[in-house]
């Protein structure tokens, strides 16, 4: 998929080089650091998934190792509904941000054995003050800075009183700041069903970690899938741009199937973030144009064209008609 981003940048002349670097399951702790390091020296990058093994306890997965290095606090991805793509619900546009540091996903978990019990497992969830009014914070802004009306902070505060509680009383703490800006709870269990049978309710969602890792699965399915959706995770100095869920599409490889509009729209995210907006509207509008206007659809959207017939239909779409500095 990079070579397909790769072969739209220099068709809109884009004036970005790139570094490529490995980072996979696989990956050794040499190629991981050096990995770190290139994002540390570009301050930017766009990541392809890597794959989560589950047969390894203690491995510390390298997409949590990456979030966690460069301190990326903030997950958003923007799910924002196709003209050309048939869903029950029409018209969404929904911004979920996802604390992305701590939670569940610290990988804190020990076995415990007792001669009572025949096996104990114990995992902790941390959430701290800090980062949670961070990352309310952040949503807050993002709201202001977009015009966005309303944010839902999403918890199981009802039954993990101190973790979720904690999570909540900082988002409303911070809500106090913003008196705009309308602000609600919503238990999670709760907020699952409301998305897929009113979703037109939720504007800014903001939610601990592994809450925010599930509804963005369920946001993008309410627009048709893993293959639309592009996310991005930011921190104080550095900014990562993926695809919105952790869907790997290993079945895929080598296919010639998937859909590469998540991919592509993280690459136009990737521009508008370092200034060249320009060339970020005319992929995502000639994105738009192929799903929207031209009723193109790959396989998982019901459709029978292939990767390389989204994108020759993409490169007809770009227009090119203004004239980009590369100064």
């Amino acid at each position: 998929m990079l070579g397909h981003v790769k072969n739209v940048f220099s068709f809109i002349n884009a004036p970005v080089d790139f570094e490529e670097v490995k980072l996979s399951h696989s990956t050794t702790d040499a190629e991981f650091d050096n990995a770190i390091a290139a994002v540390k020296r570009n301050h930017v990058a766009l990541k392809g998934n890597v794959d989560t093994m589950f047969d390894e306890p203690g491995f510390k997965m390298r997409n949590l190792a990456l979030r966690t290095e460069l301190d990326l606090f903030a997950n958003v991805v923007w799910v924002k509904s196709f003209a050309g793509v048939q869903t029950r619900h029409r018209d969404l546009d929904i911004v979920v941000i996802r604390e992305n540091t701590e939670g569940e996903y610290r990988q804190l978990e020990h076995e415990v054995y007792l001669q009572t019990v025949g096996g104990l497992v114990e995992s902790l969830k941390i959430i701290t003050e800090k980062n949670s009014t961070r990352i309310a914070r952040y949503a807050f802004d993002f709201a202001k800075r977009n015009g966005r009306k309303k944010i839902t902070a999403v918890h199981k505060a009802n039954i993990m009183k101190l973790s979720d509680g904690l999570f909540l009383e900082c988002c409303h703490k911070v809500s106090e700041e913003y008196p705009d800006i309308e602000f609600e709870g919503m238990i999670v269990d709760n907020c699952s069903m409301q998305l897929v049978s009113r979703p037109h309710q939720f504007d800014v969602m903001v939610l601990p970690n592994l809450y925010g890792n599930i509804i963005t699965s369920i946001g993008a399915g309410l627009i048709g899938g893993a293959g639309l959706v592009s996310g991005v995770n930011l921190g104080e100095k550095y900014a990562v741009f993926e695809t919105g869920t952790r869907t790997t599409g290993h079945e895929l490889v080598g296919k010639n199937v998937a859909n590469p509009t998540a991919l592509l729209l993280a690459s136009s995210d990737m521009l508008r973030y370092l200034g060249l907006v320009p060339h970020a509207d005319v992929i995502k509008n000639a994105v738009r144009r192929v799903i929207d206007d031209e009723k193109l659809s790959t396989p998982d959207l019901g459709g029978n064209a292939s990767t390389t017939d989204f994108m020759e239909k993409l490169m007809s779409n770009l227009d090119v008609r203004q004239t980009f500095s590369t100064a």
